[in-house]
């Protein structure tokens, strides 16, 4: 939201980020920094207990209930042009229908995401009837041939009612919403975005990336300290700078997944075995200090393991030569951006769908599956993905592909590109009524 806001940025245009009191501390560093176009901050309740721990369950339910409410509180006090909401509080379109303010929701996934979630709720194509297994095919307008598994986790039953009632909330919603803004671009997912014209129209308006992943020059810069709510390692980025054209291996798996010990060591032994140099995110820390491979690695100077890092200066570093990610669609559109191929290892939510468009569709990576005996990462499958990326035959084919990505995403953001055009008819539509 802070991204979209700084891109969206007119001389006319005030902003208001409205979120639970829990965020307090975490935004007003991230939101007050920039004093040429400052966000203003707004807290509402969440409805439960200070102490209360809000794992997503309670805190759904909670937000369901009072929400809107709370919310309203915060959208009387000003005169508001607009109201953008994220895809996860879908009471917030109500909340601008009975204040009769035009409502946009900013989807932070794949446009392929929100046709799933769209068409699976609102029933405009055939799913399996039981969704248990995850080896049937799915075969939907513009996708690759899906299987269960690789559809988001919240419409799986192992999700729970509270996730899946989260989303069949958020498609209803749209009846209250009458621009679908997506963190993607059309040169990106041409096909998928067409293929909702006649159902939901989406507007494509990303890459929301740093400003200087899209070529701008350093002063024009959105400072990654400024906009990330968790401390970064800065000084992985002098490692960096001592390494070699493209032969570091980055591997991170977002802010919230937590890796196994064995998932470590496996991938630390596959580095080894390979001798490759690597920047590792692991998160707590602790999970790579018990492995004592990795551990070795470290010390002898083969590779750097940090808590969080600046990810987008990070993938944009001449040194990289692939990304191991889960696939979150925020790392998923930063490494195209950056033009980086990716070793795709997603686990829930939207990940499986991403790793899909990385390899299937955007033609940039290579899938890494744990063995379909024991459900574990192995040594030899690590192993193989990194060479495929890196040396085998179709990796000059992958970094060729993601280079012609990354000048697209660069193209589509520049004045008169696609998603520039849709934010400037965006910001028409708003200030004009």
């Amino acid at each position: 939201m802070l991204k979209f806001a700084k891109h969206l940025s007119r001389p006319n245009l005030r902003f208001t980020l409205a979120t639970t009191e829990q965020a307090r501390e975490l935004l007003s560093a991230a939101a007050t920094t920039d004093e040429e176009h400052p966000v203003d901050l707004a807290f509402f309740p969440d409805g439960l207990p200070k102490d209360d721990p809000r794992i997503a369950d309670s805190l759904i339910v909670s937000l369901r209930n009072v929400g809107g409410k709370n919310l309203s509180k915060v959208v009387e006090s000003k005169r508001f042009s607009c109201i953008v909401t994220a895809p996860f509080t879908p009471w917030a379109p109500g909340v601008a229908a009975a204040f009769n303010i035009p409502c946009a929701v900013l989807w932070i996934q794949a446009c392929g995401a929100f046709s799933v979630y769209y068409r699976y709720y609102m029933k405009t194509n055939a799913f399996p009837n039981d969704l248990e297994d995850l080896n049937q095919t799915v075969e939907l307008p513009a996708l690759p041939l899906l299987e269960v598994g690789d559809l988001p986790s919240f419409i799986l039953p192992f999700a729970g009612r509270n996730l899946n009632n989260l989303m069949a909330d958020f498609v209803l919603s749209l009846k209250n919403v009458k621009w679908v803004l997506v963190n993607s671009f059309d040169e990106l997912e041409s096909e998928i975005i067409d293929s909702m014209s006649d159902v939901k129209p989406i507007i494509p308006i990303g890459p929301l990336v740093s400003p200087f992943l899209l070529g701008a020059d350093e002063n024009e810069t959105l400072e990654g300290k400024n906009l990330d709510l968790w401390k970064s390692d800065g000084d992985c980025m002098e490692w960096l700078d001592k390494q070699a054209r493209s032969s570091v291996v980055y591997i991170s798996f977002g802010s919230l997944l937590k890796s196994s010990e064995g998932q470590v060591e496996s991938i630390a032994t596959a580095l080894r075995n390979r001798g490759a140099s690597f920047l590792w995110v692991i998160r707590p820390k602790e999970k790579g200090e018990n492995v004592r491979v990795l551990q070795e690695m470290v010390q002898e100077g083969q590779g750097v393991v940090i808590e969080w890092g600046p990810q987008e200066r990070i993938l944009s570093h001449v040194a990289i030569s692939c990304f191991v990610t889960h696939c979150g669609w925020n790392s998923t559109i930063e490494t195209v951006v950056a033009g980086v191929p990716v070793v795709a290892y997603p686990s829930w939510m939207d990940q499986p769908l991403d790793a899909r468009l990385l390899v299937d569709v955007f033609g940039i990576g290579v899938r890494m599956r744990n063995d379909a005996v024991d459900g574990e990462l192995t040594v030899a499958e690590v192993e193989r993905c990194i060479e495929i990326v890196t040396e085998g035959p179709t990796a000059a084919d992958m970094r060729r592909r993601a280079t012609e990505l990354k000048h697209a995403a660069r193209l589509a953001m520049a004045p008169g590109g696609s998603s520039a055009q849709n934010l400037d008819s965006f910001i028409s539509d708003i200030t004009s009524t």
